[in-house]
C-alpha cells in the first residue's frame, strides 16, 4: 500500500515536471532565463590573482593588475617597471559562456600586446565528460593548446590543439566545443577592445598621395552645384529675387578626410594632424567646402552652437551638425583644388551616424518670402567612404558545430537514412507485422545496426545527463550552438521529441537506444542457449517501476544543487561504460554493467524495465501522444492473455491494455494480433471457419448421393 501512494505520488510530480517541459519547448516561458543568468552571475567572473596572471602572460613576479570596466571588462597587467605584459578576460563575462550541462563556464584568457593569446586556463566548469570522461591533464592539456593563436588569423589555428591534444571532434565534443569557442570569442573582444587588433572600419593606417581631381574620381570627396537660374526657379517666392545666370548659387564638396590618404592630402600633414589628434573614441572628421554666394556656414551657429543650415541624414534618422570640434580651414595643401570660399571640418560622433554606410550631406536654404513665409530649397550630397579606405575586421572562427557537422557528413547521412527505415517500419507498421520472417529478421537487423553502427560507432547513446543540461539552458540561457555540436545527439532528440509525439517512448528506447539493443540481442542468444527466463508477477513488476522514475526525478533535482553529484548518480546509466567506452573503464563500472546484461539473460530488457532514468524521463510525455497504432481486439486479456506474456517488457496489463509508459514499440504484439497461427482468437476463428467448411462439403457431398 505504502510502495503504491509512493508510486502515485511520484507520478504526479512526474506530471508536473512535464508540463512543464512542454511549457518550455513550446515557448510558453516557465521561468526567466535573465533571472538565472543574473543569479549565476552573481557569483561573479574568476578574477586572476599575481600567480594566475603571471601564468598566463609567462611573466614574473611581482605584478601590477588593475581592472578595467569600460567597453570591455577585464583587467591589465603591468610589470615592476610599469611594462605592460598584457590583458585578461573571463569567458563568463564577456562571452557568456554557458556549457552543455547548462552552468557557467569560465576560462581566464591571456592576450599579449601583439595581439596573441599568451595563455588561456580553466576556472569553473561543472561538465558531465569533463568531470567523468577525460583526466585533469586531458583538459589543462587542450586549455593550454590556445596559446600562441594569433588573433589576425585564427583560422589557422581552428583546430586549436596539435600532437597529444584531446580530439575536440571525437572526444567531449560539446563541452570543448563550447571552451574553444569562448575563448576565441573572447581572446577577439579583448584584443579588440584594447586597440591590438583592428576590429574593422576606416583605415587610418596607410597612406598614398592623392591630388583633388583622384580625390573628386574615386569618390572620396561628393560634388554638387546649384546655378543660380536653378535657385532663381526654386525660390521663385523669395522677397528678393535671385539673378538668374551660370554661376554658381551655391557648390558643395564634402566628404570624411579621417583616412590619411585624403585628410593627409586636402590639409597636409600639419593640419591633419591637429584635426585627427583630438578626435575622441568613435568620432569622424567631415570636410565641406562651398563657392558661390550662399554659405553653407551662416552665423547663426555663433549663438545657438548649431549649424543650421547643415545636416546629415541616413536612412529614416536626421542628425544636427554641432560646433564642437568644428575648425575652419584656411587653405588647402591641393594645388588643382578650385578657388573655393569657405572650407570647414567638423566632428561627427561615431554613435550618431554609422559612417561605412551612405548617408546625405543636406545643406537648407532659406529666404524670406512674399507672403511672409519661408521659402526653402534643400541641396544633397550624397557621401559614402570608398571601399578601399575601409578595413575589414579580423576573421572571426567558424562555430565549431558548423565544422562538425561538415565533418561527419557520412555520419549524418547514415543516420538520417536509419530514421528513415525506421519511420517507414512505423508507418506501414501492418504489413510490416504481418510478415512474421520480416519483422523478425528485419527487428534483428536494425538491432544489430543500432548497436554496432550507432553505439559503438559513432556514439549516438542518449543519455539523462542530456536531459539534465537541456532543462538547465533553459534556465540560464539557451543556445541552439550548444547542442548543435554534436550532430548525431542532435538528430536523435530532434527525430525522439518529434516521435514521442506519435508513437512514445518507444521509438528510441525500442529501437534506437544501443544498450537497450545490446540487452535484447543478448537475451535472444540467451533463450537460444535455452537460458531459463523468470516471469516477474504483474503486482512486484508495476511497483518496481517506482525505480527508475524516483530516481530520474533524483538526478534532475540534484542537478540543481550540484551537478557533480548529479553526474555521479546519472553512473546509474551503465551507457557510458558500455557503449560510449566500450567497456574500456575501471572494473567496479564494467562489474555493474556485466551485472545488468546478466540479469537481462533471465529477464529480458530487465535494466529497461526498472532501473532506466532516461525510460522515465521519456515516458512522461508518452502520456501525451497523439496517435494509438497498436490495434487491440474486445478478448485482448479476457479471451487471451498471449501479448501479455510475450510483452519483452511486461507493457502489456493482465486486462490486455498496452501501457504506453513502458511499452517500447517491438511489435511482437502485433505480430501475435495478426498472425492466425498465434493468436489464440483468429486459431478459433480460423477453426470455425475450416468446420464450417468441411459441413458445407460435406452438405454438398450428400446432396450430390
Amino acid at each position: 500500500m505504502l510502495l503504491h501512494m509512493f508510486a502515485v505520488s511520484i507520478r504526479r510530480v512526474l506530471v508536473i515536471c512535464a508540463i512543464a517541459l512542454l511549457a518550455s519547448l513550446s515557448g510558453v516561458p516557465v521561468l526567466r532565463a535573465g533571472a538565472a543568468a543574473g543569479f549565476e552571475q552573481a557569483q561573479g567572473p574568476a578574477v586572476p590573482d599575481q600567480k594566475i596572471a603571471a601564468a598566463l602572460l609567462s611573466a614574473s613576479l611581482p605584478l601590477r593588475i588593475e581592472r578595467q570596466e569600460g567597453g570591455v571588462p577585464g583587467w591589465s597587467v603591468h610589470a615592476a617597471d610599469g611594462r605592460l605584459l598584457g590583458y585578461i578576460a573571463s569567458t563568463w563575462e564577456v562571452a557568456h559562456s554557458v556549457g552543455y550541462s547548462g552552468k557557467p563556464l569560465d576560462v581566464l584568457v591571456g592576450v599579449d600586446p601583439q595581439g596573441r593569446i599568451a595563455g588561456s586556463k580553466l576556472m569553473r566548469h561543472t561538465e558531465p565528460i569533463l568531470t567523468l570522461g577525460l583526466s585533469d591533464e586531458d583538459i589543462a592539456r587542450f586549455v593550454e593548446s590556445f596559446r600562441g593563436i594569433d588573433l589576425r588569423s585564427p583560422e589557422r589555428h581552428e583546430g586549436a590543439g596539435g600532437p597529444g591534444q584531446p580530439d575536440i571532434i571525437s572526444r567531449a565534443t560539446v563541452s570543448s566545443g563550447v571552451i574553444r569557442d569562448s575563448i576565441l570569442r573572447t581572446a577577439r573582444t579583448l584584443a579588440i577592445g584594447r586597440g591590438l587588433i583592428s576590429g574593422g572600419g576606416i583605415d587610418r593606417i596607410h597612406y598614398t598621395p592623392r591630388s583633388w581631381a583622384q580625390l573628386l574620381a574615386e569618390g572620396s570627396l561628393s560634388h554638387a552645384k546649384v546655378t543660380m537660374t536653378e535657385a532663381s526657379r526654386a525660390l521663385a517666392d523669395a522677397q528678393v529675387p535671385i539673378p538668374r545666370g551660370d554661376g554658381p548659387f551655391v557648390e558643395l564638396y564634402a566628404g570624411l578626410i579621417d583616412p590619411p590618404s585624403i585628410g593627409r592630402s586636402l590639409l597636409g600633414q600639419l593640419e591633419y594632424s591637429r584635426v585627427v589628434g583630438a578626435l575622441g573614441p568613435g568620432e569622424v572628421v567631415l570636410f565641406v567646402a562651398s563657392r558661390g554666394v550662399y554659405s553653407h556656414r551662416g552665423i547663426k551657429w555663433r549663438r545657438s552652437g548649431i549649424f543650421d543650415r547643415l545636416a546629415l541624414v541616413q536612412g529614416d534618422k536626421r542628425f544636427p551638425i554641432t560646433s564642437r570640434g568644428y575648425r575652419r580651414i584656411d587653405e588647402l595643401a591641393l594645388d588643382d583644388a578650385p578657388a573655393l570660399k569657405e572650407r570647414s571640418v567638423f566632428v561627427i560622433p561615431g554613435d550618431e551616424i554609422d559612417v561605412l554606410k551612405p548617408f546625405t550631406l543636406e545643406l537648407t536654404v532659406s529666404r524670406p518670402a512674399v507672403d511672409g513665409g519661408i521659402a526653402t530649397m534643400v541641396v544633397n550630397v550624397d557621401l559614402s567612404l570608398p571601399q578601399k579606405y575601409i578595413t575589414p575586421p579580423p576573421p572571426e572562427p567558424r562555430p565549431l558545430w558548423q565544422e562538425t557537422w561538415n565533418a561527419k557528413k557520412p555520419t549524418v547521412i547514415g543516420v538520417v537514412a536509419m530514421l528513415v527505415v525506421l519511420t517507414l517500419i512505423l508507418f506501414f507498421q501492418e504489413s510490416f507485422v504481418r510478415r512474421p520472417k520480416l519483422w523478425r529478421r528485419g527487428r534483428l537487423a536494425f538491432l544489430l545496426v543500432t548497436f554496432l553502427w550507432l553505439g559503438w560507432g559513432v556514439n549516438g547513446q542518449l543519455s539523462v545527463v542530456q536531459v539534465a543540461a537541456f532543462i538547465h539552458s533553459l534556465f540560464s540561457g539557451f543556445r541552439w550552438e550548444t547542442f548543435l555540436i554534436e550532430p548525431v545527439i542532435f538528430i536523435l532528440w530532434s527525430f525522439v521529441a518529434l516521435g514521442l509525439l506519435f508513437w512514445g517512448r518507444g521509438v528510441y528506447c525500442g529501437w534506437l537506444c544501443p544498450f537497450g539493443a545490446l540487452q535484447e540481442l543478448t537475451n535472444q542468444l540467451a533463450q537460444r542457449l535455452k537460458v531459463p527466463q523468470i516471469a516477474v508477477p504483474h503486482a512486484l513488476h508495476e511497483r518496481l517501476w517506482v525505480i527508475k522514475y524516483t530516481l530520474f526525478v533524483a538526478i534532475i533535482a540534484l542537478s540543481f544543487y550540484s551537478m557533480k553529484d548529479a553526474l555521479i548518480l546519472a553512473e546509474a546509466e551503465p551507457f557510458k561504460t558500455a557503449i560510449s567506452l566500450r567497456m574500456i573503464r575501471a572494473w567496479p563500472f564494467v562489474l555493474f554493467v556485466v551485472a545488468i546484461l546478466a540479469a537481462g539473460l533471465f529477464i529480458e530488457r530487465f535494466y529497461c524495465r526498472y532501473l532506466c532514468p532516461l525510460g522515465a524521463g521519456l515516458a512522461i510525455p508518452a502520456k501525451l501522444k497523439i496517435f494509438d497504432w497498436l490495434d487491440r481486439r474486445v478478448q485482448c486479456g479476457r479471451e487471451c492473455r498471449l501479448c501479455e506474456t510475450r510483452c519483452t517488457v511486461g507493457a502489456i496489463d493482465p486486462l490486455g491494455r498496452i501501457n504506453p509508459n513502458e511499452c517500447i514499440l517491438c511489435l511482437r504484439c502485433q505480430v501475435i494480433f495478426h498472425d492466425d497461427d498465434t493468436c489464440t482468437i483468429l486459431m478459433r476463428r480460423k477453426r470455425k471457419l475450416q468446420a464450417a467448411k468441411a459441413a458445407m462439403e460435406k452438405a454438398k457431398e450428400a446432396s450430390r448421393s
